[in-house]
């Protein structure tokens, strides 16, 4: 299987008030396993940039202003996540601004090209209640994020792979080998003490939850258990 993490920032907040696309992060994973293979892009949007978004991204005009625009790149951009399920985190706002850029160039929308998974949506599932942004997931998960003074499309997309992998950890995590007890003579009728009770930990339990995400998502159906 092969997976695009995805991050872009922009000028603003609503593609529909004429906000733009100005960087895109792109990173791949194949079969569970990053390969190192990115995509990064900075792009002119034409336009000022929120001071809110700048104090977000730390993006100016002035730095965009020789950048290829959305028009430039965009064959090389959907070469690289053509056939992919994306990854993203808060898709639909990500999905949202991309499907606006295409839709200014005569495009059909993102899921035209690829499929999409939202781990937002994904974390909120594992963990109800509880901050879920991508700084309080790389905690959860033990992912080291202390050199994100910035959001960046792309290390903000290298973070979130190493998230998504652990929060989609499966089977292989929770594997129960059982070793055949020992053959010994005489011992029938002998009286044991009480069995000691081996609770999950929270790496367990957190690991179980997400295999059943990911079970409910190929089933089409949360399991009763």
């Amino acid at each position: 299987m092969r997976q695009v993490v995805l991050d872009t920032e922009t000028t603003g907040l609503d593609p529909a008030q004429g906000h733009r696309v100005i960087e895109i992060g792109c990173l791949e994973i194949l079969n569970r396993r990053i390969t190192g293979a990115t995509y990064h892009v900075y792009i002119n949007p034409e336009r000022d940039i929120d001071a809110g978004a700048v104090q977000v991204h730390g993006l100016t005009r002035e730095f965009l202003c020789d950048k290829p625009r959305f028009a430039d790149v965009m064959g090389e951009f959907l070469e690289f996540v053509r056939d992919a399920e994306l990854v993203i985190h808060n898709a639909p706002f990500d999905v949202g601004f991309l499907d606006a850029e295409l839709a200014r160039l005569d495009e059909g929308p993102v899921k035209r090209y690829c499929g999409v998974t939202d781990t937002l949506k994904m974390a909120k599932g594992l963990h109800p209640g509880q901050k879920n942004n991508l700084d309080a997931l790389c905690k959860r998960y033990g992912v080291d994020n202390s050199g994100r003074s910035f959001h960046g499309a792309l290390l903000d997309a290298q973070l979130l792979a190493e998230v998504f992998l652990a929060m989609t950890r499966g089977q292989e995590t929770l594997g129960i080998e059982v070793a055949p007890p020992p053959r010994s003579a005489g011992l029938a009728g002998t009286r044991r003490g009480p069995l000691p009770v081996m609770r999950a930990g929270d790496a367990e339990r957190a690991a179980h939850e997400a295999y059943l995400v990911a079970m409910s998502k190929e089933c089409g159906e949360i399991p009763p258990w």
